[in-house]
């Protein structure tokens, strides 16, 4: 990491002390190899986190937060994705609390925040639906109001990890005469609730991380209404820009490109190793200047994000950090790929699948998460929506 101070060095090697001594060494393994982490093993981990404080640091310190300054949650995060260990379930702590804790009445702050901050409760967000996605704005789902009640029909899609969750926060249409923007609002609606059905969607590598969920008349009190009705998409801006900040994933990208240097080290073809090969050394040599650039962007907006004050509007350019993650991401998953060659045909979903002695057991996996990582482009606001954002608001066009 650029530009550390004395201090802040300190503080890496506490966080790196504390992951080597605390996190499974068998998970470690299994994530370096691009495996998944079961729902019991994230939730462990995130409590182990929670305990020492950083779970939930750049909360209010009423609700569990901690002392970390901007720098320092980034060297945290960065740390752990480069170990790799899990971080804290973005779900609960980048945009539903965050979100409570913003809008949220004195009442649903101490219902639902302890509770957030420990993954006493798992989250699912029922924003996208099947005809809106990047036009969120044009959602159809909605719930109606009687007496004391809101009465939700419709349907949520590409809901991450749904099948894991105790509840899930919706946007809903209230007001179906308002323009597209106004009459939504944020409604927390728990899993189990009559009339809420999940159903899973096979991803394109075979993988189960998302589904389906329809609403038939359910039910949820109106105490569950966070902020005001039909003032909904302000909640929804707000979340946005933390689920870009969310996404940036330095250290992840930094630790696919150890692992790729690695691979391609002792990867033999054509008689010497791949790393020596010219060619593929230049698209080494590219993807570790795009990581480092992605690192340094990262790193200003996070600067100019301690400058902003808490009634300033959103940072647009949280967009150009949507960009460069997804583009660094995807084009080391890409490397990776490419690195395994014939053996990446045979795609695989886990280390522990059986394989003939030919092939290593990253190569399906490597393919697995090339495959898995083109949402990227799509989720938390598509490419293109966040090139059309940086347009108009920094570019003036």
């Amino acid at each position: 990491m650029f530009g550390l101070s004395a201090e802040e060095l300190r503080f890496r090697d506490e966080v790196h002390g504390f992951v080597e001594a605390e996190f499974p060494r068998d998970l470690s393994r299994r994530l370096a190899a691009g495996g998944n982490p079961t729902r019991q093993e994230q939730v462990d981990w995130h409590r182990v986190l929670h305990g020492k404080g950083w779970a939930v640091p750049h909360w209010p310190r009423e609700w569990g937060g901690g002392n970390l300054d901007q720098r320092e949650r980034f060297i945290l995060s960065v740390v752990l994705e480069e170990y790799p260990a899990l971080t804290a379930l973005s779900m609960n702590v980048n945009l539903c609390g965050p979100v409570i804790a913003q809008f949220g009445t004195r009442a649903q702050k101490e219902k639902f925040l302890p509770r957030l901050a420990n993954l006493d409760d798992w989250w699912a967000q029922g924003f996208s639906e099947p005809e809106s996605g990047s036009d969120l704005a044009s959602l159809r789902t909605r719930a109606e109001i009687k007496g004391d009640r809101f009465v939700i029909n419709g349907t949520k899609t590409w809901t991450t990890h749904a099948q894991h969750a105790d509840w899930i926060f919706v946007l809903a249409r209230t007001n179906p005469e308002a323009k597209p923007q106004l009459g939504i609002s944020f409604l927390l609606v728990p899993m189990d609730a009559p009339g809420l059905s999940v159903h899973p969607i096979k991803l394109i590598e075979g993988g189960h991380e998302v589904n389906q969920c329809f609403f038939a008349s359910v039910e949820i009190p109106r105490e569950n209404l966070v902020g005001e009705i039909n003032r909904g998409w302000e909640c929804a801006k707000f979340l946005l820009m933390n689920e870009r900040f969310s996404s940036v994933r330095v250290g992840a990208a930094n630790e696919r490109l150890r692992r790729l240097k690695q691979i391609a080290a002792n990867e033999v073809k054509g008689g010497r190793p791949l790393a020596e090969d010219p060619f593929f050394g230049r698209k080494i040599a590219a993807m570790e200047a795009q990581t480092k650039a992605h690192e340094l962007i990262t790193l200003r907006l996070l600067e100019d994000d301690e400058q902003r004050g808490p009634e300033d509007p959103p940072n647009p350019l949280s967009s150009l950090l949507k960009l460069s993650a997804t583009e660094t991401r995807q084009e080391v998953t890409h490397l990776l790929a490419e690195v395994a060659g014939p053996a990446a045909s045979r795609l695989s979903l886990s280390i522990e699948e059986d394989r003939d002695e030919f092939t290593p057991e990253w190569a399906g996996m490597a393919t697995a998460q090339y495959l898995n990582y083109r949402k990227l482009s799509i989720f938390g606001g598509t490419t293109e929506i966040q090139k059309t954002i940086l347009a108009k608001s920094v570019l003036g066009l």
